[in-house]
Order: structure tokens, then sequence, then C-alpha cells
């Protein structure tokens, strides 16, 4: 090094560029612990915690004004069908209170799992907290749905006295089933608050004057496996049965229930049972469709197949929801005669449906209405009490006459002339109703393939064919005995 070089050099600058390399080599540490601690992290799967809402107890207690956890919760199980009743009636509830709250409750699926008292156990750790309110949209009538508190947590006061609802309208994936649970520092509080839900639930209840069914399809509107219908409008002009039928069994049906009060009065029962029997397609089906339809302020309850295990329930609502009607269609399923039954013994479902029948109060305004294809083979149990099956009518094949007035019916958009349906009457003896509903419908179909216009010819060449051997299988299955000897 020379002078000048020697000269030129200031032990400051190598001590700022020691300091330098220093203060590099712990940025250097610390972004290098970062690093590692969040590979460490992502290793042991280590997640921030994030706390949102509030914590349960003390909103719990500062409510009840007493330590929450040391009351006892009231269980109040929830049939599915009336989840939406018993929403409603709980809303209505409620709503006295101006100073109400409803909250959900956080935690993931573990919730589901866990009682209300799981729920304040686990609260300490912070498991559970306020979160949203679970909602569920459940049908209430054939075009109406109602969005109901799925899971959340009712504060409110009833009869002065705190109280907290917790509503799970219950989920079948985690084993768990509708119902509400019930804390309140007053014991009577929580009975008389459970009374006056039921009460309500009644009151205010979906199922009223409704037509539904067990079946539970997802194309339809349905309630927990409770499927809402449209109540059909069949006037009974359109109804074709012999002279009087009719008049009888809407007398039984309707007219019974329009004598309520002086039945009563003189000590008379109202439940009742009624039997249509005869072969099938002439039009026991259609006979109930025009009385439910006669009656718009019943309640009525449709079984037909593999419905028919509901028939408990079935008489559950209907003696909650009178008046009302008790549909079993086929009812020779379930009320075949013990000795008929395979193996000599009775089929499991008529105990259960005598059972209901006889479970009724006699003054309950619930009609049974039975149909059937084999008169024959029903357990004569049926009969021997009243209010079981006491009016059987038959509903039989139709003569000319009612065959003429069907196939009127059926072609009353068409136009075809009175001598061709009275010559397509004639000549399909031993036919039945669904017989002229698919005569008029296939001579349709002739037309519309040709394009034009259906007419009499049409009508002729549809009877012609299903009149001839090669139809023999559709006339077996339409229920026809074939021509007359």
């Amino acid at each position: 090094m020379t002078t000048a070089e020697h000269e030129d050099h200031d032990p400051a600058d190598e001590q700022g560029d020691e300091q330098g390399d220093e203060q590099t080599d712990e940025q250097g540490d610390v972004e290098l612990r970062a690093a590692l601690t969040r590979v460490l992290g992502r290793l042991v799967r280590e997640e921030p915690v994030v706390r949102r809402g509030d914590d349960l107890m003390p909103l719990l207690d500062a409510h009840l004004g007493v330590t929450a956890d040391t009351l006892p919760v009231v269980v109040e199980p929830v049939p599915a069908h009336r989840w939406a009743d018993t929403d409603i009636a709980l809303a209505t509830v409620v709503a006295r209170d101006p100073e109400a709250r409803l909250v959900g409750v956080g935690g993931g699926d573990q919730r589901h799992h866990s009682s209300l008292g799981d729920l304040m156990a686990h609260a300490e750790w912070g498991r559970f907290r306020t979160g949203q309110v679970d909602r569920l949209n459940v049908a209430t009538g054939p075009d109406t749905e109602r969005a109901t508190v799925a899971f959340g947590m009712h504060l409110f006061h009833h009869g002065g006295s705190p109280v907290v609802v917790v509503q799970r309208a219950g989920n079948p994936q985690h084993g768990s089933e509708p119902r509400l649970e019930v804390l309140g520092a007053e014991p009577d509080a929580v009975t008389s608050l459970l009374a006056e839900l039921r009460e309500q639930a009644m009151r205010h209840s979906v199922l009223w004057r409704q037509v539904v069914s067990f079946s539970g399809s997802p194309y339809e509107r349905s309630l927990s496996g409770v499927t809402f219908h449209h109540r059909p409008v069949v006037p009974a002009e359109h109804v074709v049965l012999p002279e009087g039928t009719l008049e009888q069994v809407r007398a039984h049906v309707v007219g019974l229930a329009e004598h309520r009060d002086r039945l009563l009065a003189k000590g008379q029962h109202l439940k009742r049972g009624v039997l249509l029997y005869g072969p099938p397609g002439t039009g026991k089906t259609h006979t109930v469709r025009h009385l439910v339809g006669a009656t718009p302020d019943t309640t009525v309850v449709l079984l037909s197949g593999t419905q028919m295990v509901h028939v408990a329930a079935a008489a559950q609502i209907a003696r909650a929801h009178q008046p009302a009607i008790v549909v079993i269609e086929d009812c020779d399923l379930i009320a075949e005669d013990r000795d008929h039954h395979y193996g000599g013994g009775p089929s499991p479902m008529l105990f259960t449906l005598l059972d209901a029948m006889d479970g009724l109060d006699a003054d309950a305004d619930v009609v049974f209405l039975l149909t059937t294809n084999r008169a024959e083979a029903l357990e004569r149990a049926l009969a021997q009490r009243p209010g079981r099956v006491d009016l059987a009518v038959e509903v039989p094949l139709p003569d000319e006459p009612a065959r003429r007035a069907l196939v009127a019916l059926y072609g009353s958009q068409v136009g075809f002339s009175p001598e061709a349906v009275a010559r397509a009457a004639r000549d399909s003896a031993g036919t039945t109703a669904s017989y002229a509903k698919e005569l008029v419908r296939r001579a349709v179909l002739l037309a519309a393939v040709d394009e034009r216009e259906p007419g009499d010819e049409d009508l002729a060449a549809a009877s012609a064919a299903l009149q001839s051997d090669s139809a023999a299988l559709t006339l077996a299955l339409l229920g026809s005995t074939g021509p007359a000897a």
C-alpha cells in the first residue's frame, strides 16, 4: 500500500462495513427463522385460531340470572312432520317479548352431535360460540314454504321468567332427531312454555285442511316425508256410477258431518268407515277424488302401496285435524282375511289398521275411506264394530247407458256424434271406465298421427282395434271381461 493509499483509508469506513455485514447476517437469520416457522406450521398443520362471536356462558348466565350450566335441560322431541308447526308456534310465543334474541351456535359439525349440556360444558374452551342461525326451507302447502330455524338459540321471557330454547331440526346424517331443548330458572315456566307451544303448534298447524300423503317425493312439496297435494276437483256429473250410488256414499261421507251436533247430542258416534269395492278400473279412485274435492274443509291423508306402513301416523293426523278423511287404497294389501294370509297368520298391518280405527273417540269426525278389488278377501273383523266399515258400496262394471255416458264424458272436447258414441258403448260390453278413457285417447291419437281433427271414424277404428283378438291382453289389463254372451 502506497503512502497516499494509506492516508486515504478511514478506519470508520472499515467499522461501518463490519456493522453492515452483521446487520445483513441478522436479517438473514430472521428471515430464515420465519421461513422455518412457516414450514413447521405446514408440517404440523397449525392454523391461527380465529375466534368469532360471543362466549356462550356469559350470554346465557346474564340472560337467565343464574349460572346456566347448573340448570336441568328439558328436551321436547318434535315429530318430523310437525316441524313447521313447531317453528310457527315458537315464533308466535317469542314475538311477545320485544327484547327477545335469536342467535346461532358456531363450532362446525360437532355442534350437531352435542346436546345443549355439551355445548355449555365445552363453551369455556372456546369450542362453541355464537354464530349464524341455520335455516331450513320446508313445505307448508302444495305451493308454499317456510324458512324455519334449523339450529338456533332463542333467549326470551315467558310469563315474566327468562328462558332459553335451542331449536334443532335434526339431521339423520348426524343421528339427531328434531327437538327443542329448554333452560329456565323456574321449572314451572318451562312446563308452561312447552304446554303453550304444543297448543300453538296445533292451532297454527300447516296440515289443517290439506291433502297429504307420506310419499316424500323429491319432486313435490314435502315436509319430512309428508307431501302436500292440490285438492282434486271432480264434479259430481263426472262420476258415472249406478243410479243412487254416489248419493249414498256422499250422504255417509259428507252429509253425516253436516248433522254432527245433532248426532252428538243424541250420543251417536261420528267416526265411520266406507268401503268401495269392485273390479279394477270401474271408478273407485275417481269416486274418492270426487269426495275429497267435495269436502274442502277436511284434512285428507292418502295411503296406498308402501305408504300403508304409516297408517297409525295417518290416524293421529286425522284425530288432531278433524274433520278428516283417511283414504286407504287397495286396503286388501294390509286388511286381508287372516285365513287367506300366507302361513295362516294375520298381516301385521291388519292389527295396526284395526287399532287405528278403534283408537279414535266416538265423537271423532273422521272417515276411513277404503277401496279394494277383492272384497271377498277382506278381514271380516272390519265390519264387526261400528266405526270400522259400516257402509260397503259396490262399484260394478258399467252397463251400456253408463258406458255411453263415459265415452261422452271423456270425448266431451272431441265432438263425436251421439250415434258414434252409442255404437262404441254398444260394442264395448264388459269393459270398464278405464277402457272408455283409453278408447277416446286412441281415437284422438289416430287423428293426430294423420295431422287432422278426430272424427267418428277414428272412434270406430279405435274401438275395432281394442276389441280385436290381438288386443286381448290390453282388454284384460284394462279390466274387461270381454263381450257379453
